[in-house]
């Protein structure tokens, strides 16, 4: 599919397209319609997502059904604290009948990469996916080789157990350009998740096969280029920079997110413009996509902590005290 980005009709037809993907990922990955379109906006963004929920929400699933309407490759790496650096990676290993090394590439050489339970590994497992994360490449036995592209990490994690974990050391988690929040459906949308998966089925089996593939991985390469014309004015890049700034001097704010943050927030801004077929970034894209770039990018102070403050409450009390430019 071609998108002409030099005339305004191509940013429309890749409104149309981008949602026409929604609706598409909505007919398995039901009830959580703003998740799915945080994780869309990070993968034309070409950005990482984290994304916080407790098991049985469809993690998985969504995952299985983005990569299935773009034709992408996924694969699944289960963290868990035995868990070595080289099983995500991938490591050199002599051959026997060659008499040479070969390199084995990891799980992460692919296009989604589903990082399951990722604060179940200790650091040094985390941090082997710093690289990748930031230079789309991997460096094994001292030789650099790129992943294919379109890629993306999308990690996960429970919120509720803390027993086996490792927290997220500030440079792993900086790489993700959202935290997006998995909560459970609605009673109506539970009512249909749980028809769907139990009428005429066996099992409790994922059906992300059903669906239509509606794009190329040529399509999402375009998709990120159009994404990168996307005009951003100057006073709107201001208002995302002072979101960012503000951060760093809020009261109750223990550690505020560095300049990382404000180039995520502009960047996503953008993505969730081509989304609505607009050729420009407006404040309201900065505002709704500000709690997700920042609230893992955040420390609150031990008394807001005890309180039961939380980073989301914060970032609503910051954004009404920035006045957004009128555009």
């Amino acid at each position: 599919m071609a998108f002409d980005a030099e005339q305004h009709g191509g940013f429309a037809a890749a409104g149309r397209q981008t949602s026409e993907l929604l609706n598409e990922i909505g007919k398995v990955v039901i009830g959580q319609d703003e998740v799915v379109r945080q994780v869309l906006i990070c993968l034309l963004a070409g950005g990482h997502v984290l994304i916080e929920g407790v098991p049985g929400l469809g993690k998985t699933l969504l995952v299985r059904a983005l990569a299935q309407c773009f034709g992408g490759e996924t694969r699944r790496i289960q963290f868990t604290p035995d868990l070595m650096p080289s099983d995500v990676t991938g490591h050199a290993i002599f051959n026997m009948q060659q008499q040479s090394f070969e390199v084995r590439k990891g799980p992460v050489f692919t296009n989604l990469l589903l990082a399951d339970e990722i604060n179940r590994a200790p650091a040094k497992t985390q941090a082997a996916l710093l690289e990748v994360m930031q230079e789309r490449q991997v460096t094994i036995e001292g030789e650099s080789y790129a992943v294919s592209e379109p890629f993306m990490v999308l990690a996960t994690q429970n919120p509720i157990e803390q027993d086996g974990t490792y927290p997220l050391p500030e440079a792993q988690l900086d790489r993700f350009m959202m935290k997006t929040l998995m909560d459970y459906p609605s009673e109506s949308a539970e009512n249909e998740i749980v028809y769907k998966r139990t009428h005429k089925r066996i099992g409790d089996d994922l059906q992300a096969d059903e669906l239509e593939q509606d794009l190329q991985k040529e399509d999402v390469m375009a998709l990120r280029e159009i994404c990168a014309l996307v005009t951003v004015d100057e006073a709107v890049l201001g208002y995302a920079v002072r979101i960012t700034r503000e951060t760093r001097s809020r009261v109750g704010m223990l550690q505020g997110a560095s300049p990382r943050a404000s180039i995520a927030l502009v960047r996503a801004a953008r993505a969730n413009a081509v989304l609505e077929g607009r050729h420009f970034v407006t404040p309201d894209d900065v505002k709704r996509l500000a709690k997700p770039v920042l609230r893992h990018r955040i420390h609150l102070t031990p008394d807001l902590e005890i309180e039961g403050t939380t980073p989301d409450r914060v970032l609503e009390e910051l954004l009404d005290a920035v006045d957004a430019p009128r555009i």
